[in-house]
């Protein structure tokens, strides 16, 4: 053995207690998955789903536990007041990026107090319209809209929600468009309004409007992603309908209180990363329309939630918005 091979034997067992530092051992006991949200929901199911798949791995089981009320509040807030050990954790959705825009106080920072882990995916969302709803293309409900300010209604399935604001901001980038908003509580309050006919439009996450599209029952005219979807390939996308750069989605997220250590937090991103690889996991979370997510770092999931903040605290203030 040559003294330079010696030598980097030497540099490899150096590095290698700096290389397990890197990772910590998480959870040291059972942790908890908090979700601010009620049971059985569709944050809830995939949260759920990843914690049975972890808990195949780690040391130790990981729960979920929801905790709602006040949106996502409640929930959030017993995070934020967590130990910071990352035993406790928050699964939370876009609705953590809306918190600036409709809260003027809150009892934590939405930024500050915590530490973004992991990010799950994105569901995205389908502008649906009564199937005999005149506007029959997404270029065509513009111009309708339009030209009619102050006419028309769409239903959403909660005021400050994801589908509400996704509205919102479809309108404001289309153009400014007037249109009535009519919140319900829930999706499943809200649809029957616009298959009677009595409310000519809404947004819904995809998975719940497919079986509506499937059936012939609403019709679809755009969906808000970037490209088409294999599940929907013949629903164009907003931005082939003429609403330039028009994205949006409801998505999910891991965070762990500010303060965490760095090393516990790398380990909550790698537990949650193995998960969203295993190809079952994919394939369940595939069948809620979730664009997964198996490479995020906790840089990449703090510059998307900054960016998200960024984009939908205007859309909020600009349209008047306030937590019912």
């Amino acid at each position: 053995m040559n003294r330079r091979h010696i030598l980097g034997l030497g540099a490899a067992a150096a590095l290698a207690p700096a290389a397990a530092r890197a990772q910590a051992a998480w959870p040291t006991s059972p942790g908890r998955i908090v979700v601010p949200f009620a049971a059985g929901g569709p944050t809830d199911i995939p949260a759920r789903l990843l914690a049975d798949e972890m808990s195949k791995f780690l040391p130790h089981r990981m729960v979920v536990e929801n905790r709602t009320g006040s949106g996502v509040v409640v929930g959030t807030d017993m995070v934020a007041k967590a130990p910071k050990d990352g035993q406790t954790i928050l699964y939370t959705t876009v609705g953590h990026a809306y918190l600036p825009g409709l809260f003027e106080r809150l009892p934590f920072d939405p930024v500050a107090d915590f530490t973004p882990a992991a990010f799950i995916g994105q569901i995205p969302q389908i502008l649906l319209v009564n199937r005999d709803f005149p506007a029959r293309t997404l270029p065509e409900l513009i111009t309708l809209l339009r030209n009619n300010p102050g006419k028309y209604d769409y239903a959403s399935s909660g005021n400050g929600g994801a589908v509400h604001l996704g509205t919102e901001l479809f309108l404001h980038m289309a153009g400014g468009l007037k249109v009535n908003h009519i919140s319900f509580r829930g999706s499943s309050a809200a649809v029957p309004e616009v298959l009677a006919g009595r409310i000519p439009m809404i947004f819904d996450v995809a998975a719940a409007a497919l079986p509506y599209i499937q059936r012939g029952e609403l019709r679809p005219l755009a969906i808000s992603t970037r490209t088409r979807m294999p599940y929907a390939p013949d629903v164009p996308t907003f931005i082939e309908g003429g609403v330039a750069d028009f994205e949006c989605y409801t998505w999910h997220m891991v965070m762990a209180p500010a303060g965490t250590p760095m090393p516990t937090v790398n380990a909550i991103n790698a537990a949650f990363n193995r998960a969203l690889a295993i190809p079952a996991v994919q394939e369940r979370l595939g069948q809620m329309t979730m664009n997964v997510t198996t490479n995020s770092t906790p840089d990449s999931a703090a510059r998307f939630l900054a960016s998200e903040m960024a984009k939908w605290t205007p859309v909020i203030r600009a349209a008047g918005i306030r937590p019912s």
